[in-house]
């Protein structure tokens, strides 16, 4: 899942983002929001990636996971 996610909706800004997404995230989830974003045919590849983040999103939040890096200062 991850490969996919990185190989085709990484926009450069996104790699920590899926990563922590597919670490944190349960496995139905992940499926259901691969199916999801794979049915988004007619959006741009910007478009594509900022909907991919979004449901990412969306499923943390509905899982009460937050999908933030809190590096050290």
């Amino acid at each position: 899942i991850l490969s996919e996610l990185l190989s085709n909706y990484n926009n450069g800004r996104r790699k920590s983002f899926f990563c922590i997404a597919v670490n944190l995230l349960e496995l139905p989830g992940l499926r259901e929001a691969l199916r999801q974003i794979r049915s988004q045919e007619g959006l741009g590849f910007k478009e594509q990636c900022g909907y991919t983040a979004g449901l990412l999103q969306e499923i943390a939040d509905r899982e009460q996971v937050g999908l933030k890096l809190l590096r050290k200062k």
